[in-house]
């Protein structure tokens, strides 16, 4: 399969099952996770019914979607511009290390350069090596900050 049979694009409405089997199954995969299957519908549909949540891109191939990643915002006061967070990024098994990542990828940077947005950031898993791997392999840095975090529910 090479690159120019992947097509991206902005996720609608009618993705919102794939993309709550993707969250399924990266929340999976890469934490061992077993997400409440209602709550994650209401989180994906909450998306299209409020764009200043996000948006959801997509990747197909062959007329199927194969790929995702969401998008969400942070405020930056030091730098008076939006950064744009990449999130929920998921690739079918068997179309990882084809391109798909990096198609969406490109697409978002694309967008966010058309939106004025003054930077990427994603997280990572500390021990998702092949995920911390393809990232640098797109021209993303670690960045000196950590994590920290406290789940209220």
């Amino acid at each position: 399969m090479g690159l120019n049979e992947i097509s991206v694009r902005q996720a609608t409405r009618n993705d919102i099952d794939i993309i709550v089997h993707f969250n399924s199954e990266m929340a999976y995969e890469t934490e061992n996770i077993i997400l409440s299957q209602q709550k994650l519908a209401n989180g994906v549909t909450a998306v299209f019914e409020d764009s200043t949540k996000g948006f959801y891109i997509v990747a197909e191939c062959d007329g199927a979607v194969v790929g995702q990643a969401m998008i969400t915002y942070e405020w930056s006061d030091w730098r008076n511009a939006i950064v744009w967070w990449i999130q929920s990024v998921y690739i079918l098994p068997d179309y990882r290390k084809i391109g798909v990542f990096r198609s969406i990828f490109e697409q978002i940077k694309l967008l966010a350069k058309e939106s004025n947005a003054c930077g990427l950031r994603l997280y990572v898993d500390k021990d998702n090596i092949i995920a911390k791997k393809a990232y640098k392999n797109l021209g993303m840095e670690e960045s000196h900050y950590d994590l920290y975090e406290m789940m209220l529910e």
